[in-house]
């Protein structure tokens, strides 16, 4: 029995974090279910499949993408360690902390490999696809260049694709520079789309020919796409968009560090080297000099409310501490990519960063907001009692901020309504007025509500450490993954929207 899955990263193809399906949940007490140890460490988020027939019966499954690049694909009912089937490409990467994705007809379930490719398993007994294209290559250079972020499927009217993005390792280290691959679905062609010397369309090769006529690299590096989500694609402007981190922002070379893209769904730009349209803020070069990335995560996809002139928005912050929003069909604001400045707001998330250094029409802003930096990817959701539109934000230290998007004159602006004395935490997920997340510091669960910030939950155990790990709440459980290894399971008292199904 199950009330929904949730197939990638963020639930939703939007990557909101907002779960529709559930309702109910915890008031008091802790309902921890169990918790084990994972074969293997895994440093990402899990993605939920119900009812999938595989050699032992029907089950619920877990999918994890594990460090060392394994798929595990587990029993998410079992009280134990049960392994329905797991999978590990080798190769010359050394760490992999992207989140799998299950294709919309519920079939096959993607993830990454340290050999540098997207492999495409069945997901009742994990029998490798290798035909169509399959496994499909994402990077040549996997000792230098990462598959860190989560990988995505949308339909689109173009076709229904899979995104795939890239950046470095700890230490930005070595030839890499980031960049989206985008697969289609029904007859797995690519494009490609550089980040740097973004006029070259095709995978680079590491330490190759960065100049003439044979060119297969780039002079420039990093612009790695770091945010959790990988690449976020809008039905409403029908583009899909990456950020990228700190590297050179020069258009006129074909640089596009910390901005973020807007390409079409199939993963081109307009053609020439340019994208569709471009968001790059005015203190970029500080921002590059000072490792303060605004790719630390992706734009989050924000719904105008009514009276807005502005339809399109997205909220972008990044390790200054900054929270933007920005056009999404115009984003600049001067109808063209390559161009810094233009977004509708820019302010810090807390006192530990002044507002000057997130001033969008000045270039002297851009410091690293060292513990006021902001890594996890902001969570999206519509208050179904009065469609308000609330955005939940943290960062490294100690806040957890909502904003609701208001409007004033038809300017929409985002308004701090709450921060929250738990402490700041992973990526938050939203389920039926709750918001969900797993402490930085105190390693713990923790539940509020989502308009007054009111702590309603809290977990009584432990769990040791989180990095890039954040949880999901599906079927009436919240699952989560921890840096020493383990696999922990709660259980809300909640019902479903529409009842067991």
């Amino acid at each position: 029995m199950h009330a929904t899955d949730w197939l990638q990263f963020g639930f939703d193809p939007a990557h909101s974090g907002f779960n529709r399906a559930e309702t109910g949940y915890s008031t008091a007490g802790n309902f921890l279910l169990y918790n084990y140890s994972l074969p293997t460490a895994a440093d990402s988020a899990p993605v939920y499949l119900g009812n999938v027939a595989t050699a032992s019966g029907v089950k619920n499954v877990l999918f994890i993408v594990a460090k060392n690049g394994t798929l595990l694909a587990l029993d998410a009912d079992s009280t134990t360690l049960k392994v329905v089937w797991s999978k590990q490409p080798t190769g010359a990467g050394t760490l992999t902390t992207g989140s799998s994705v299950v294709d919309p007809g519920k079939q096959y379930v993607y993830a990454y490999g340290l050999d540098g490719y997207v492999h495409k398993y069945q997901v009742g007994n994990g029998t490798e696809i290798k035909s169509g294209g399959w496994p499909e290559l994402s990077t040549l250079k996997p000792g230098v260049e990462k598959d860190a972020a989560g990988l995505s499927i949308n339909a689109t009217p173009a076709g229904t694709f899979l995104y795939a993005v890239t950046n470095g390792y700890i230490g930005d280290g070595g030839d890499y520079q980031g960049h989206l691959t985008t697969i289609d679905l029904a007859n797995g062609t690519q494009n490609v789309f550089n980040t740097l010397c973004s006029g070259l369309t095709i995978h680079f090769i590491e330490n190759g020919s960065t100049s003439g006529s044979g060119q297969n690299d780039c002079a420039q590096v990093q612009s790695g796409i770091w945010g959790r989500p990988g690449a976020i694609y809008d039905p409403a402007t029908n583009r899909v968009f990456i950020t990228t981190g700190n590297s050179a922002f020069d258009p006129t070379n074909f640089y596009w560090g910390d901005t973020v893209l807007a390409l079409n769904p199939q993963g081109t730009g307009s053609g020439g080297g340019n994208p569709v349209d471009s968001y790059t803020p005015s203190t970029y070069s500080n921002l590059n000099t000072n490792d303060a990335d605004l790719g630390s995560n992706a734009v989050a996809l924000v719904p105008a409310p009514n009276g807005s002139s502005y339809t399109h928005l997205g909220v972008i912050a990044g390790k200054d501490g900054c929270v933007r929003l920005i056009r999404l069909d115009n984003m600049s604001g001067h109808g063209a990519p390559g161009l810094a400045g233009g977004s509708l707001q820019s302010q810090p998330l807390d006192s530990s960063v002044t507002a000057a250094n997130c001033n969008d029409t000045s270039s002297s802003g851009g410091q690293d907001a060292g513990g006021g930096e902001i890594r996890a990817q902001p969570a999206v959701w519509v208050n179904p009692a009065d469609a308000s539109t609330w955005v939940y934000v943290t960062n490294l230290s100690a806040t957890f901020a909502a904003y609701k998007v208001v409007v004033t004159a038809g300017v929409p602006s985002l308004v701090q309504q709450w921060t929250s004395t738990s402490g700041a935490g992973t990526s938050p997920i939203v389920a039926n007025g709750t918001v969900y997340y797993q402490t930085l510091n105190g390693n713990d669960i923790v539940a509020l509500d989502a308009t007054t910030g009111a702590q309603i939950w809290q977990s009584a155990s432990s769990l040791s450490g989180v990095h890039w790990q954040s949880p999901i709440v599906v079927n009436g459980r919240l699952y989560v993954v921890d840096d020493g290894g383990n696999l922990w399971v709660f259980a809300l008292d909640g019902i479903f929207k529409n009842g067991f199904q």
